[in-house]
């Protein structure tokens, strides 16, 4: 006898699906019966790569090239996204710039880039998929991080605007109830086995109350809880870091 999935039926939208976090958040909603639409900007193959991922899941997978700080590039990719798989129940707003400067070195240039990734994008693309998800009492997944609750002192630009993307969560989930139920997910150290950056994490790893650096399988656990928790459930920032914010 099969076991039902629990988001069958269901479609979601994953920005910044082609790699990383993004990647795993769209296989792990897959796997559990959604119809998955990815975006990417210059990750083609990386992008055809998970959607031939999704597909063995059984379910539809698309790609879409969008610049989420653009919106006629988000209109039209929420657009193809509607036709092509029929809606949009959960929007993750996973898309996300991060950089390492020295405060004294940071330029204005780089202060507005992350900051139209990791805010201005989220804005634009839950603005975009309104309609669908008002009609359709879906979700809105934001990607936070620790650094909207910790000042790391080489990451002003990215600290502030996960904060921003924090305080951003909360006013939706204001905005648009009762319709859509809106949360947030903020990753602290997240292991995806990057060599450039074994040193750091093993260090951080052991900084950590659970003694060990998150996995993306942790991530995609708290997204899938948002994805189908109550509605009742809105407004949260939920801190998956093994209570390295602690």
């Amino acid at each position: 006898m099969a076991i039902a999935k629990s988001l069958a039926g269901k479609v979601a939208l994953v920005t910044g699906g082609a790699r990383r976090l993004g990647r795993a958040a769209a296989l792990a909603l897959a796997q559990e019966g959604a119809d998955v639409a990815i975006t990417y900007l210059s990750s083609p193959k990386e992008a055809q790569r998970t959607v031939n991922d999704i597909e063995r899941s059984g379910v539809g997978g698309l790609a879409i090239r969008c610049d989420v700080t653009e919106p006629k590039s988000v209109l039209t990719a929420v657009k193809e996204a509607v036709t092509k798989l029929g809606g949009i129940d959960i929007l993750v707003n996973n898309a996300g710039a991060y950089e390492t400067v020295p405060f004294e070195d940071l330029t204005i240039e780089q202060w507005d880039t992350v900051f139209g990734v990791n805010v201005r994008g989220p804005f634009v693309v839950s603005q975009a998929a309104l309609p669908n998800l008002q009609r359709r009492k879906g979700r809105i997944i934001n990607l936070g991080s620790l650094g909207g609750l910790r000042a790391w002192p080489t990451h002003a630009h990215y600290c502030s605007s996960k904060a921003a993307l924090h305080m951003l969560t909360k006013a939706m989930a204001k905005a648009l109830a009762p319709e859509i139920a809106v949360n947030c997910v903020a990753p602290g150290m997240i292991d995806l086995g990057e060599k450039s950056a074994k040193q750091f994490t093993k260090r951080l790893a052991n900084q950590t109350p659970m003694r060990r650096s998150g996995t993306g399988d942790d991530v995609t656990a708290a997204v899938l809880f948002f994805a189908t928790a109550p509605t009742f459930i809105t407004g949260q920032v939920l801190y998956v870091d093994g209570g390295l914010g602690l």
